[in-house]
């Protein structure tokens, strides 16, 4: 306290000009229409600044809020496209499970929004982990959409409330996929370098690409929806031992940053995968030939 008045007493002439200054402000302002729109008018500026950086700051740390709103909405406008729904032969008797429309549409496809809790990129086998499981509807081979609809991954184990996924970065990984211009198709792998490249084998020579040609999900994929982005052609070279090019393809998600994806369950995947090992078994099973 004693250096307080010590303080004041050393600049008390500096303290007083400084209140003189702002009466005379005042009474300038006061008793004279036009210093008092000027200075009123200063006064909003400046306010108006002040609140203008303040709300850029509140905007800013309500954008995860906001975010994850969008993300929300998202979700359920990609529920509503037609896309998911398969229409029903109406000349036939037929009974589904799954939930249909008014004009006979059955529900192939099925979007739940989550969060990337965890992820790595700088391995040769990586994951990311999601904060929804079995408890919100999430089973295992259910793949996984970045926010922009990009391809990213495939649910490979699943808790109550988590849900680890395999990364398109994973050299055991592999997605059908197609060459949007002619719909040739091929598999899409990583070979383990660098996290922005992936390879496309399987498509032939004859087949003509060209840099930045987009490829996407194939429809032979049982667990991707057809037409989702994979990426672009970003190298191709010939590989003059086989009848394939060697095409590199630049991913179309950004693996270093996922954050908000969707995880999309095909409704009829599991009818799918059982007729295909039937048909295998009953095709390359010996005893199962017929004569």
């Amino acid at each position: 306290m004693r250096n307080v008045l010590l303080f004041i007493r050393r600049y008390h002439t500096f303290f007083l000009f400084l209140l003189l200054q702002i009466l005379s402000w005042w009474f300038l302002a006061s008793f004279n229409r036009f210093h008092e729109a000027r200075l009123l008018t200063q006064a909003q500026e400046i306010t108006g600044a002040i609140n203008s950086r303040y709300d850029r700051v509140e905007d800013f740390f309500q954008l995860r809020a906001e975010n994850q709103r969008v993300h929300r909405l998202n979700d359920s406008l990609l529920n509503l496209m037609p896309k998911n729904n398969l229409l029903v032969d109406t000349q036939r008797v037929v009974r589904e499970e799954v939930a249909g429309d008014s004009i006979r549409r059955i529900r192939r496809y099925v979007y739940r929004a989550a969060t990337v809790i965890y992820n790595t990129v700088n391995e040769e086998k990586n994951y990311f982990q999601i904060d929804r499981g079995s408890d919100q509807g999430i089973r295992e081979n259910m793949a996984v959409l970045n926010g922009d609809g990009s391809a990213v991954g495939v649910i490979v184990l699943v808790s109550p409330n988590f849900a680890q996924a395999m990364s398109l970065l994973h050299v055991q990984q592999r997605v059908n996929a197609s060459l949007k211009k002619t719909g040739d198709f091929g598999t899409l792998e990583w070979d383990g370098d660098h996290p922005d490249r992936l390879l496309l084998k399987g498509i032939p020579k004859s087949v003509f690409v060209k840099l930045g040609d987009t490829i996407l999900t194939s429809s032979y994929s049982f667990n991707f929806p057809p037409g989702k982005m994979l990426g672009k052609v970003s190298s191709l070279t010939t590989d003059k031992r086989t009848n394939f090019h060697i095409i590199e393809v630049q991913p179309a998600a950004n693996f270093r940053n996922l954050q908000q994806v969707f995880v999309v369950e095909n409704l009829q995947m599991n009818e799918q995968v059982q007729l295909n090992q039937d048909a295998r078994k009953r095709i390359e099973d010996p005893k199962n030939r017929r004569p």
